[in-house]
């Protein structure tokens, strides 16, 4: 596993406790990266009963998709270029602005944290 994923995984691997949200990075790559348990969990020194509590605690806790109604607005000239942000405004208020190059991984977290408490 390379690049940012494995840094990810690697971090999180190292951590006494997990959170859901640190759990779903392990998972996640475990799922993706299409090899054994035992052999993803050696890798990264985790012990293989910790993943697959994990993976089975998400399994069970998954929600269904949910889809949030979207609006797009333009500012200033309405070219978005390189160096512009991104402002995403949910339903209960709560605006997350997202500047370029941010990492798509840990926008989705971002999300999932304020979907939790927003």
């Amino acid at each position: 596993m390379a690049g940012r994923r494995g840094v990810a995984v690697a971090r999180v691997a190292a951590l006494r406790y997990w959170r859901s949200t640190d759990a779903r990075v392990v998972v996640d790559a475990w799922k993706r990266s299409g090899e054994g348990l035992r052999v993803f969990a050696e890798r990264y020194g985790i012990h293989p009963r910790r993943l697959t509590r994990w993976a089975r605690e998400l399994d069970e806790a998954a929600e269904p998709v949910r889809f949030h109604p979207v609006r797009v607005v333009q500012t200033g000239d309405g070219a978005r270029g390189d160096g512009a942000a991104l402002e995403i405004v949910l339903d209960e208020g709560c605006r997350v602005r997202v500047p370029p190059g941010f990492a798509a991984e840990d926008l989705e977290r971002v999300l999932e944290v304020l979907g939790r408490g927003c």
